[in-house]
């Protein structure tokens, strides 16, 4: 894959997560010398989800991961936080799309709830 493929993996997570949620709010926080464009975060009646993005991985972590079902078992980090839940995408991975809308649908009517 090419040295652009974690911002390819953002720029389709960015889309699915619109496709899941219309009324979804990105922000950039968290802006540092050594990430001047922050961490995207998603947010919709409360946070949803940041994506981080390391030189090895792209790192999508639900701000309420433990709550949620993920019958699609996409979570494969941080599964001993009390409260969140991460995906690490690394090159060459197939994210499971239609389970991911899933998850973040999951996680607005957690927030709604």
């Amino acid at each position: 894959m090419a040295a652009s493929w974690r911002a390819d993996i953002v720029d389709r997570v960015r889309t699915l997560i619109v496709e899941a949620e219309p009324d979804v709010v990105e922000e950039a926080k968290w802006r540092k010398a050594s990430n001047p464009d922050g961490v995207p975060t998603f947010a919709c009646s409360g946070l949803i989800c940041t994506v981080e993005t390391y030189k090895d991985k792209v790192k999508i972590t639900f701000a309420k991961g433990a709550s949620l079902a993920d019958p699609g078992t996409l979570f494969n980090a941080s599964l001993d936080a009390g409260t969140r839940r991460a995906i690490d995408i690394f090159s060459g991975d197939e994210l499971d799309e239609a389970a991911f809308v899933g998850l973040v649908r999951e996680a607005v009517a957690l927030n709604r709830a």
